[in-house]
């Protein structure tokens, strides 16, 4: 990056990635409004996906801290106004039509000031749009809510629940009672989390996604695997994934967890398929011409690296 600015924004503010995750992924058109609803000036627009079987989006933003935090309050506005909770299910958990809304420091911004912007953020969405905040990893108020799995445990159907009688699951803004339909949001600030899907050959029967939930439970740090790895194995497209979430690449490389889930697959007999990354990863995490890369879809590391795609965003919706 240039020392005086990215795609005119000065490094004298700081650059901070925003990577929110919407409850909709089928409809293109829904998603596209939200946004479009975050198309704010200082605020670059580096990549979004849809997935219809977990029916989820994620959108990432990056640029000066301040335009970050309007595009992300902005984005979470158009996403209560759009999605229904009350009609919604999805492979993915979810508590809120906006789910979660990571900030992340890439450049002269630290993981605290995050936290501030994230704490910001997370009042004006309560305030504007009614949508209660539940604050999490380096913005967490509470040391039980700094893992996202504990904030989300029920869902938007049991927290609705929960929140209403146990005071232990009020949202940290607003509540106690949930927006009627576009639930509640977890706000937060955390390092480069990185994505990362594994398919297995076979068609998505029940013995398939079974080998998918072993081979998660096996990797993922919560039952003893790897250090910072959450992992699920769910139906994706017609097909058994390891679904999976890297939130400390520099402890746990790519070809690690690529290894590791290709050598427990091979217990069982059965050789991984393709892999699929969503979103963007950090220049550091990029490992050229190994299995993971070959292996992975559409993986132009053009398109794919946070860092070239700074210096070329896409275009607004």
């Amino acid at each position: 990056m240039s020392s005086e600015a990215v795609n005119g924004i000065p490094n004298t503010e700081g650059i901070v990635e925003c990577v929110p995750n919407f409850s909709e992924g089928a409809d293109r058109q829904k998603v596209e409004e939200i946004v479009r609803a975050m198309r704010v000036d200082g605020v670059h627009l580096l990549d979004y996906s849809l997935d219809a079987d977990h029916n989820r989006s994620v959108v990432t933003i990056a640029g000066s801290p301040d335009a970050v935090v309007e595009a992300a309050v902005r984005g979470a506005g158009k996403a209560a106004e759009l999605i229904d909770l009350t009609k919604q299910s999805g492979a993915h958990p979810r508590i809120g039509a906006a789910d979660v809304i990571p900030f992340v420091p890439v450049s002269g911004v630290s993981l605290v000031q995050c936290a501030m912007l994230a704490r910001q953020a997370g009042l004006a969405i309560w305030r504007r749009f009614g949508v209660p905040i539940y604050f999490y990893e380096a913005a967490a108020s509470r040391p039980d809510r700094v893992n996202l799995e504990d904030v989300r445990r029920g869902q938007f159907e049991g927290l609705q629940r929960d929140s209403l009688k146990d005071t232990r699951r009020q949202p940290d803004v607003g509540g106690p009672e949930l927006h009627a339909t576009a639930g509640a949001s977890a706000v937060g600030a955390r390092k480069f989390l990185i994505a990362y899907n594994i398919y297995l050959p076979a068609s998505g029967t029940t013995e398939a996604v079974s080998l998918a939930r072993s081979i998660a439970k096996e990797i993922r740090a919560s039952g003893g695997g790897l250090f910072g790895v959450k992992a699920m194995g769910v139906m994706a497209n017609g097909r058994a994934q390891v679904s999976m979430n890297i939130t400390d690449f520099h402890k746990t490389p790519m070809t690690r967890v690529h290894s590791a889930v290709t050598q427990i697959a091979a217990r069982h007999g059965v050789a991984i398929a393709e892999g699929e990354v969503i979103g963007l990863i950090p220049e550091l995490a990029y490992e050229p011409n190994t299995e993971w890369v070959r292996q992975t879809l559409q993986f132009d590391p053009e398109d794919k690296i946070l860092e070239r795609r700074l210096r070329r965003p896409l275009d607004w919706p």
